[in-house]
């Protein structure tokens, strides 16, 4: 038995989306009484740390609806039903960024919010990007523009809260403790 562990007596499903489940779940702790849990179940996603032949890093910025603002962030998207991770992350280089690549390194992957949801996201690094002569298109819903940064201005935009998401956060504290640019 998980050490803390919380029995689920009744699970209510309330939505589904096009991205996210969410529900309500009764748990019987383990001090012996009950609880409920809002819990928003989510495919997965990856992420990806693009890095250009000069020692630039790709990112995309674009609005995000429940910031009401505009972030800058590594390319990055939702996992679609079986598809590995890895073909994940090479699909959405091509769309986000028109970049592709031949070689993609597992970084790392860590849950999002773990209080509340169960996406996993994983991370990936390369730094042998070409670019597409004819990149896919992106999502009808997706508009994002491509900016291509020293890992210096990076660590300003983190400063500025133009860079404000934990995925590219970490990217950036990676790259900076990896030594890599």
């Amino acid at each position: 038995m998980e050490k803390f562990q919380e029995r689920t007596i009744h699970t209510k499903p309330i939505y589904e989306g096009k991205v996210v489940r969410l529900q309500v779940d009764n748990v019987l702790l383990p001090n012996g009484q009950e609880a409920k849990r809002e819990i928003i179940k989510h495919p997965g996603a990856v992420a990806i740390i693009p890095i250009t032949k000069d020692k630039k890093i790709v990112f995309v910025e674009q609005y995000r609806k429940p910031l009401e603002k505009s972030i800058i962030e590594i390319p990055a998207g939702k996992l679609e039903p079986g598809e590995e991770p890895e073909k994940t992350a090479l699909r959405e280089l091509e769309e986000e960024t028109g970049y592709t690549t031949k070689s993609l390194t597992k970084v790392t992957s860590f849950y999002t919010s773990p209080g509340f949801a169960d996406e996993l996201m994983h991370i990936y690094l390369t730094n042998e990007l070409e670019k597409l002569d004819m990149p896919p298109a992106l999502d009808e819903d997706e508009f994002v523009e491509i900016l291509e940064l020293t890992l210096e201005e990076a660590k300003q935009y983190v400063k500025e809260q133009r860079i404000h998401d934990a995925k590219t956060n970490y990217a950036i504290l990676y790259l900076e403790m990896q030594e890599l640019l």
